[in-house]
Parts: structure tokens; C-alpha cells; sequence
């Protein structure tokens, strides 16, 4: 069976525009896309507001198609570089739907609008009709490059407008143009105070550097800075807001290609990927070979079933996981890191790690399916911490930390890479700087650190950041999973600090309140009013915020009492509106509730995990625009979905368990990577079930490789030695 018809990038594709919630929808873009890809080329209804994509499924016009976007995010996103339209007849020069360059002379601007049922997305291919321009407008991609095919209705001026200076949530600081015969090449440079990622907060900058070919001869063109023409005989020309107007006749249904490969080391990287991928103009050649290239890649996890709309949440869902963390590195090898040093390194350095969101179930899930996309992420991120002596990214963009969200992500990431068996890094080197991190140095090798952690009095005394109880427990997850790789290489009195230090959550616990709370400088606890309050959490409340404690499960339900805990378990998921876009009790549109489905199974009861998934499952996952119940998160929460749907989910990093839920299909089959998993049975970790799942949701007894399994877990090792897991299933839970 084919699996790429089941992908449909349109899901989750809303953005903040019509919403009923303060979070918005899914935030993805329909754009085509390539595996792990530096290209996504994607269509753009805006530059405006929190639409991190450039495109949201609620608007009605397109103001051109950029070749790199981010997918899932909020904080106003990045990129949208190299924004090109095809225009008929005469227009303004602005695109009418940018509200961070406002107009100077115009009103309408160049956008079109256009009907979501002339609109097709698949993955590697994207088209739509401009209804303005009745313009047909297709895109593919390959790996660096990308391909742009407009098909035009007869008329003397038909044209494209190049759009340099555009960038999601701002603009770029500087461009250069130069123009050579059907040849146009140059580069865009991005600096964070004129936009980005948080509107510039996030301290992202780069170049890119495009080399594109047009298909048909280039005639008449002129550049363009704030909506003025510029002398038209120029070929070469810079500024700040700098575009480039083409003119052209084009006979009935002419169709007219742009060809561009980019990169972000230099102009002779951009132009050596074009050459590679796209040495000719052949879209179908391209999209051929991108639909067989997505076709490979879903091969790692394979499923049976005939319900078509959980087929196409499965695939759409892996698909998503497999956009990001995305390669930086060209196809000659070569990457510039943020500093501007150009090396060949001897891994495909990645950008893209949205790291307080993907260490719960997309890396976990990566470790499985793509476990040389692990390591590469952990040597992109060594080296980054290496070169600005720095903890590891917490929200790395473009070789830059963003310090967006909280925790040190970077270290469980790395520390579950090593413990599961992902060693190509030098972990000795990865291990100075995680500590260094823990510890709160402020000095290492002899030069200033700069440190993601606190560096107050009463985080290294009492290891907790004041006012502040979803910072310290995600810093408390990190310092269990670095004491599990202290273990591993033999560092035993690390090990005995982390690991006590990870047991001090317990001090978090306000006695009165009956739940955690933040406390403050001298370790009082914050005045709290109930437990939804919102005091001290970050994009969480104290009900949600108190459960996160992954790695000690047990430990957490007898200090809250073991039959209240299970009781306020319960309550968070009947309480909970599983299909809305935010909750103040089990909330799944963010990630500090995830796998918190999977605690029944951790305090004995298996069949509440096996009903609660299955509801998240069928309820937070839709069709659809509106088909993600929040931020997909740069594949966080389509991972979460994949894991869950194959049967099971890693709870907490550094603990090799993959605690078991009733899988969605009654077949599937995970595809191993013998250079990073040991097959000691087979290839191939296959999952089946004596019943259809969805008849049958409760699972009555566990067969691994013949043998009766009297536990609810699998361990990572069990699984990626091969073999077969067996599921006996039943209709009703046993109450």
C-alpha cells in the first residue's frame, strides 16, 4: 500500500486569526517539503500576527510562496525568505497583507485571493488557482532546492515580483541582487532587530543565499524599494527593503519555471545546490523524486488498518515528525555556524529544536524510527554549546539559542541519545558541558559559561528557581537524566549529587495547598489560590504543573496520597475538553501534560491508560484545518500520536521503559537502523493485535517473542533488538 496518498499537510494548518482560544490552532503550513529537508516552499496568506508560518487556513488571500518556513510554532515564527508571486497586469508594490512594512502609497496591495477548493497539498507537491491573476501555481522540492511551475492566461503583462526584503514577523535587515542573463542570484540577511522569531526576542540572525533560474527569457525588469521603481537598467543592486519587479508576455496557458536552490553558508553553496538537485527545469521530475523520497522515509513505521481517517492521521502525523530538525549543511558538506565559520563537520548539522517541546515523545520517537537524526541533533547541538561555550540550546534556531520556553532540554536529549546506545559524539565533551550547566558554573575552560540555568543562591543551594515551579522541575527532569549517563560512565559522585538533587522535588510541596507551589527567595511558599491558578507555571497551572515529576511516578503518588493522586488523575481527564484548543485540567494542546496518560499504567492500572489514550487519541486528533487541538510543535504533538498509535510511549527520558497502551491498528511493523539498534531477533519490531483495537480497546494479556510479559512495558532494548509483540485484547475493562 502507498502510504504518501494518506499525508495531508493541510491538517492542523489554522493559525490565530479565528480562534477560540488565546493559543490558536495547529500554526503548520501546507507547503511542499522534503524529508528533514532545508527547503519547504510553501504559500504565504500573511505577515502579520502570531501565524509562525506565514499561512493560516482562515484567510483568503496569498500574498507570494517563500522557500523556508517553520512549521508548528508560535512566537511569531521565522524565515519566509525568497518570497516570490506571479502578477497579471499592473499592481501595487507592496503585498497588502504585510502589517510590519505598512504602505506608503498603496491600499490593495499585489496579494490575490483564492478558494481553498482550488487548493491541493501532498507531500513534496503544493498548488493553488489565483483567482485575481487566474494564475495556476504548483511547487515541489528537493532536499536544498525547489521548483516553482505558474501557469498563465494569455496577456501582455504578465509578470513575477520578487519580494527580497520579506521575512515572518518583520523583515530582513539587507539584501543584494544581482542579475545575469535567466539567471538571478544574491543574498538576504536577517538581523533580530528588525524582526524574527518573538519579534526579534529571540535574537535570530542569518544569511541566506539563493541562486534561481527563470525559464522564460527575462526581458524587462526592474528593481523596487518603498513601492518606487528604481532605474531600470540595473542589474545589480542592495538595500533594505529591496524587490525586483519582471514583465513578460505570456501566450494561453504558458507555463513559466523558477528553479533556486539556497543555502545559508554562501552563494557558491547555493548555486553548487542547485546544480546537484536541480540541474535542469523537470517539476514532475522533482516531485517524482520527492513523493519517493517521502514514500522511503514512512517505511520506519508501517501500519495496517481500513479506517481511512485514522490512516491519515497516522501518516500525516509521521510526516510532520520527519519536517524538523531540518539539515543546515549543503550538499558539499560545508555549514556556517552563527559566528560565520565555515567547516565541513563529519555529521549533517540540523537546525530546528524546539527543545522544551520535542524531548517528550518526537525524540523518543526518532530514537526508533530515524535514530542517525538523533545523533546529528546532538552533534549540531554539541557543537554550538562548543563554539559559544554555552549550556546547550534550549530553542535552537539557525545555530542561535532563542531562550524561548525553559529547562535544559539539550541535556536529556543528549544524555537518552548516549544511554540508548546513539554514542557517534564526543561524550566526554557533551558531559563537561551538561554539568557545568547543572552545577550553575559560570566558568569553563578557563573562559566565562554562559549558563541556561540560574545562578542564584537558592537554585545551587536548595536546587530551585525562585517564584518559578516549571523551571525548576524541568531543571530537576534534566538532573535525573544526566545522573543516569553520570551512572553509565562511571562518574559516581555526580551521579549521587544529581540524583539527590533530582529527589528534592519533594520540597516543592506545600503541605496546605495539597498540590506544589513556587516558592520565594528564602523558601517560602508563594501565596497560592486554588489549584488552577497559574502562579510560578509556565504555560501550565499548579494542578497540571504539580504531576511532573516522569522519573519518580511513584514517589509523587505517595506524597500526594496514593488513592487521592489516581482520584485528581481521573478528574484532570473527565473534567478536560479533549478536543479544545486550551484546558485547565488535562490540557494535550500543551506539552506539559503529555504522557500523563500513561501514569495509570505506572500505579497499576493499565485499562484508565488504555481508555484515556484511546480518548486523546480520537479527540484531540482531527481533520481538517482545525484538525490539532493546539501548536503542533515542530512534531511534538504528532509524535505523541504516532508513539501512542504504535502502542506505547517513553515517559520519562533516561529510563529505557516504553510503557504499553492499546495500539490503533492491529498491525504495524517499526523498521530498525542496524547501525544504532542491535536486531539481535530481526530488523523488524513488529506489533500485533488478536482483535480490531477499536472493537477491542483493553489489553487482557502481553506476548513478547512467545513469551508471557508480566509487566506494562517494553524496554528500548527489547524493542530494537527485533522480534514481535503480541496482544491478546478484550472488549470491556475489568472494574
Amino acid at each position: 500500500m502507498k502510504k504518501t496518498p494518506y499525508i495531508d499537510p493541510i491538517i492542523g494548518t489554522v493559525g490565530d486569526e479565528k480562534q477560540t482560544s488565546i493559543h490558536g490552532g495547529g500554526k503548520t503550513h501546507p507547503g511542499a517539503c522534503y524529508p528533514f529537508g532545508m527547503v519547504q516552499l510553501s504559500p504565504d496568506t500573511t505577515t502579520s500576527g502570531d501565524n509562525g508560518t506565514g499561512y493560516n487556513y482562515c484567510q483568503n488571500t496569498i500574498e507570494g510562496f517563500s522557500f523556508n518556513h517553520m512549521s508548528g510554532i508560535g512566537w511569531y515564527g521565522d524565515l519566509g525568505n525568497l518570497q516570490i508571486m506571479p502578477i497579471v497586469g499592473d499592481t501595487e508594490l507592496r503585498s497588502g497583507s504585510n502589517t510590519y512594512i505598512p504602505f506608503e502609497k498603496g491600499t490593495e496591495g499585489w496579494k490575490s485571493s483564492f478558494d481553498h477548493k482550488n487548493e491541493v497539498a501532498k507531500a513534496g507537491y503544493y498548488s493553488v488557482l489565483l483567482d485575481r491573476y487566474d494564475v495556476f501555481c504548483e511547487a515541489t522540492v528537493s532536499k536544498h532546492a525547489g521548483q516553482l511551475r505558474f501557469t498563465y492566461p494569455e496577456n501582455e503583462k504578465s509578470g513575477l515580483i520578487l519580494n527580497f526584503s520579506r521575512r515572518i514577523a518583520g523583515r530582513s535587515a539587507f539584501q543584494e541582487v544581482e542579475i545575469d542573463g535567466n539567471y538571478i542570484y544574491g543574498h538576504i540577511s536577517c538581523d533580530h532587530k528588525y524582526g524574527g522569531f518573538g519579534r526579534g526576542k529571540g535574537g535570530i540572525d542569518y544569511p541566506l543565499y539563493f541562486c534561481m533560474e527563470i525559464s522564460k527569457p527575462i526581458t524587462d525588469s526592474v528593481f523596487f524599494e518603498n513601492e518606487t521603481l528604481c532605474a531600470t537598467e540595473c542589474k545589480k543592486m542592495s538595500g533594505e527593503d529591496l524587490h525586483l519587479l519582471i514583465r513578460f508576455d505570456t501566450v494561453k496557458a504558458e507555463q513559466v519555471l523558477i528553479r533556486c536552490g539556497i543555502s545559508y553558508t554562501d552563494l557558491d553553496g547555493a548555486k553548487n545546490n542547485l546544480k546537484e538537485e536541480c540541474p535542469a527545469f523537470d517539476f514532475d521530475g522533482m516531485y517524482e523524486k520527492a513523493d519517493k523520497a517521502w514514500e522511503d522515509v514512512l517505511q520506519c513505521a508501517v501500519v495496517e488498518g481500513s479506517d481511512e481517517t485514522d490512516l491519515t492521521l497516522f501518516y500525516t502525523c509521521l510526516y510532520h515528525t520527519m519536517l524538523d530538525p531540518r539539515t543546515a549543511t549543503d550538499c558539499d558538506g560545508r555549514y556556517r555556524n552563527a559566528k560565520g565559520e565555515i567547516s565541513t563537520p563529519d555529521y549533517e548539522h540540523r537546525t530546528m529544536f524546539s527543545g522544551w517541546d520535542v524531548y517528550r515523545s518526537e525524540f523518543p520517537l526518532l530514537t526508533l524510527l530515524s535514530p542517525k537524526t538523533v545523533s546529528d541533533e546532538v552533534n549540531s547541538l554539541l557543537h554550538i554549546a562548543i563554539s559559544q561555550n554555552s549550556s546547550f540550546p534550549r530553542w535552537e534556531l539557525m545555530g542561535l539559542d532563542s531562550g524561548c520556553m525553559t529547562g535544559d532540554p539539550g541535556t536529556i536529549v543528549m544524555a537518552d541519545a548516549y544511554l540508548k546506545g546513539i554514542r557517534d559524539f564526543d561524550v566526554e565533551k557533551a558531559y563537561e558541558i551538561a554539568l557545568a550547566s547543572a552545577r550553575s558554573a559560570s566558568q569553563l575552560y578557563g573562559r566565562p559559561f554562559k549558563n541556561a540555568r540560574p545562578h542564584t543562591k537558592e537554585y545551587q543551594t536548595n536546587a530551585y528557581q525562585a517564584n518559578d515551579l516549571s523551571s525548576t522541575l524541568e531543571y530537576l527532569l534534566a538532573d535525573y537524566t544526566l545522573a543516569q549517563l553520570a551512572l553509565a560512565l562511571g562518574k559516581e559522585d555526580d551521579y549521587t549529587f544529581l540524583s539527590r538533587r533530582a529527589e528534592s522535588y519533594f520540597e516543592n510541596y506545600n503541605q496546605d495547598l495539597g498540590f506544589m507551589a513556587p516558592r520565594d527567595e528564602v523558601g517560602d511558599f508563594l501565596p497560592v489560590k486554588n489549584e488552577y491558578d497559574t502562579v510560578g507555571c509556565i504555560e501550565s497551572n499548579i494542578y497540571q504543573q504539580s504531576l511532573f515529576v516522569p522519573y519518580d511516578i511513584e514517589g509523587l503518588a505517595s506524597l500526594f496520597g496514593r488513592e487521592r493522586f489516581l482520584s485528581l488523575l481521573e478528574q484532570l481527564f473527565e473534567k478536560a475538553d479533549l478536543t479544545a484548543l486550551w484546558n485547565e485540567n488535562y490540557n494535550h494542546s500543551n506539552e506539559p501534560c503529555h504522557n500523563l496518560t500513561h501514569y495509570f499504567t505506572m500505579l497499576g492500572q493499565p485499562e484508565r491508560t488504555q481508555y484515556w489514550t484511546r480518548r486523546v487519541q480520537k479527540e484531540a486528533y482531527r481533520l481538517g484545518a482545525f484538525g490539532f487541538c493546539g501548536n503542533e510543535d515542530v512534531g511534538q504533538l504528532s509524535a505523541w500520536y504516532v508513539l501512542s498509535v504504535l502502542g506505547f510511549a517513553e515517559v520519562c527520558m533516561g529510563s529505557d521503559r516504553f510503557y504499553i497502551n492499546t495500539p490503533l491498528f492491529q498491525s504495524a511493523q517499526i523498521r530498525l537502523d542496524s547501525g544504532y539498534h542491535a536486531c539481535k531477533i530481526s530488523p523488524i519490531f513488529s506489533v500485533s493485535c488478536d482483535h480490531d483495537p477499536l472493537t477491542h480497546p483493553y489489553i487482557e494479556k502481553i506476548i513478547l517473542n512467545g513469551e508471557a510479559l508480566q509487566r506494562n512495558y517494553l524496554t528500548y532494548g527489547e524493542i530494537t533488538n527485533g522480534g514481535k509483540l503480541k496482544l491478546k485484547l478484550k472488549m470491556e475493562a475489568i472494574h
